[in-house]
């Protein structure tokens, strides 16, 4: 423990550090206020011990500078050393920022229990900001897991959720176009019967890696909607782009060759996806609903003409011009 004794009179000072060094303890000494907060900055001591009556910068004074040096979170005990002990004395030194007061002349007994008891005080604080920071960690950690999919790594549905809205809002506000894709791995069933769950996962896994390795800009989200269902929200993507990374990621997917002998489009696992793409209304609260569901009636469309392409709609532009 590191502790920083601000006093002027000598008398005092030797007695004081004489103590701390039978204690054991490092300290550092300044002689008036003004040298007492250089020493805190470049000392940062583990706990001060100040006297109150000095010249020019007064203890109290001191006290309040100290505590404007120490930054969220930190704190150092300040006990006050002073002949004054009047009562208004004892409440300032408190509201200024000390932590105790202990009357001239010191008891050695007295000051050394102060110590003491401060330290464990430190001690106590120092084993909370510790717990503290792993609580915090760890919540950070839950928040992150709730918002993935335990099994592909990407978003899970409740974050898809929470994103699409969030997007949607944004683009309302400021007018852009945003884009969204619902996917589904064709014949999915019957690879999980022909081949097992275990090699399903696996597929799935594989597909959101393709999916998310296609997505090109930090803004584009990827989540597993449900089952073998895919989603991805594109913001500030119009048509024309909706349409080239759609076509990519129906394109990497297939190109992860995965044998599927059951499947009607090839003989490897392949996707379908359903893109809508609209044009958001700061008017149109709901206008995201109408968004998923074209995205679904895409899908369907994509499914029904043939599995493994893509099908583009700009229903709920037209909707909402």
């Amino acid at each position: 423990m590191k502790v920083l004794l601000i006093e002027d009179t000598v008398t005092s000072a030797t007695v004081v550090c004489q103590l701390l060094d039978k204690m054991g303890l490092e300290w550092v000494h300044a002689r008036d206020g003004r040298a007492g907060i250089e020493a805190f900055k470049t000392a940062r001591p583990d706990l001060v011990l100040l006297d109150v009556i000095m010249p020019g910068m007064d203890g109290f004074e001191a006290a309040q500078r100290i505590r404007q040096l120490e930054k969220d979170g930190e704190w150092t005990p300040i006990i006050f050393l002073s002949a004054k002990t009047g009562d208004d004395d004892l409440e300032r030194g408190i509201a200024v920022g000390g932590d105790d007061y202990l009357a001239k002349p010191i008891s050695a007994a007295v000051l050394k229990a102060k110590i003491c008891a401060m330290q464990r005080i430190a001690q106590m604080r120092c084993s909370l900001l510790v717990l503290t920071r792993k609580l915090d960690e760890a919540n950070r950690e839950l928040t992150r897991l709730s918002s993935v999919d335990g099994l592909t790594g990407v978003a899970n549905r409740r974050a898809f959720d929470a994103t699409l809205l969030r997007e949607w809002r944004r683009a309302a506000r400021v007018g852009t176009t945003i884009s969204l894709f619902v996917i589904d791995v064709d014949c999915f069933k019957q690879f999980n019967d022909a081949y097992g769950h275990q090699v399903g996962d696996e597929c799935l896994k594989a597909v959101a890696r393709a999916l998310e390795g296609t997505s090109r800009r930090p803004a584009d989200f990827v989540a597993r909607y449900g089952g073998e269902e895919f989603a991805v929200v594109l913001p500030d993507t119009a048509e024309d782009g909706a349409r080239i990374v759609a076509e990519s990621m129906r394109d990497a997917v297939q190109s992860l060759a995965i044998t599927h002998r059951f499947s009607s489009a090839a003989r490897v696992v392949t996707v379908s996806i359903g893109a809508a793409t609209m044009k958001a209304d700061r008017a149109d609260e709901g206008g995201f609903t109408r968004l998923l569901k074209s995205a679904d009636e895409s899908l369907y469309e994509a499914k029904r003409t043939g599995r493994n392409r893509v099908a583009l709609s700009l229903a709920a532009a037209e909707a909402n011009p």
